[in-house]
């Protein structure tokens, strides 16, 4: 799953300094290092990964010390399912400019999604450690995910509600937490968080798989309806789709 959360840029790569950045703008190369590493964001953003690529290559070659190119290029490599070229591109960012928390929470997520935990909590909490870090709701709601991923209830649960105290309207935290509440078997109120969130946002499969059990846990046949009905015409290739066609509801899905 691409490092966009929930259809939002749960990883997204802020456009942080790196390196000596005063000495690098002097010849400009640090301005077409910057600009050729957003066009590569929206490139990504829209899955165009080959075109993301050339960009960052000319990022990179404009700069080579321009640590975001170098998370943008984790972030792609990642995607592509080029694990080791990743990690190499994540830790040089981090070398390049450590004050960099957006690439440390992408290097962090990127590690739960491999079961490298222990690795992936100690990124998320450098970046959270950064009083400077701009968005810390997200590597906040990634933590949370991460623990959920484990098996630790109480701690995404934490991690949730750290991350909507910074941000009341963060999608991917709010969904953290109506899964939490799901599993803790508090339905009703996990139904009330999924519908504060659906009035905020459109529900991603995985949200609308939530609320398709929770409706079924609460015996009411006509929203899980709908819900099912929203997951066929929405995401009729989603596992949560495939896992609703041969009846797999036990399947709680991942928030990663």
């Amino acid at each position: 799953m691409r490092l966009l959360i929930l259809s939002l840029l749960l990883g997204g790569c802020a456009m942080q300094p790196g390196g000596n950045r005063e000495a690098r703008a002097a010849n400009g190369n640090d301005y077409r290092a910057q600009v050729h590493t957003d066009l590569a964001a929206n490139y990504y953003s829209r899955g165009q990964l080959a075109v993301a690529l050339e960009e960052l290559t000319r990022a990179t070659h404009a700069d080579a010390g321009y640590a975001p190119a170098y998370n943008m290029l984790g972030l792609v490599n990642g995607e592509l399912h080029e694990d080791q070229r990743a990690e190499m591109n994540f830790r040089r960012a981090i070398e390049l400019s450590p004050q960099l928390s957006e690439a440390r929470n992408n290097f962090g997520l990127f590690l739960c999604q491999r079961k490298r935990m222990q690795e992936a909590h100690l990124q998320f909490e450098t970046a959270l450690a950064d009083p400077l870090y701009a968005t810390p709701e997200k590597a906040l709601s990634n933590a949370g995910a991460c623990s959920l991923e484990e098996g630790d209830v109480a701690g995404a649960e934490r991690y949730f509600q750290r991350a909507t105290k910074q941000a009341p309207n963060h999608a991917s935290a709010q969904l953290g937490l109506a899964e939490v509440l799901f599993r803790q078997g508090h339905w009703l109120a996990a139904r009330g968080q999924l519908r504060r969130l659906s009035e905020q946002t459109e529900l991603n499969a995985q949200g609308l798989w939530l609320g398709l059990r929770i409706e079924r846990r609460l015996g009411d046949h006509e929203a899980e309806a709908n819900y099912d009905a929203q997951l066929h015409r929405r995401y009729p290739e989603s596992m949560q789709t495939q896992w609703l066609t041969i009846g797999q509801y036990d399947q709680v899905g991942s928030l990663l």
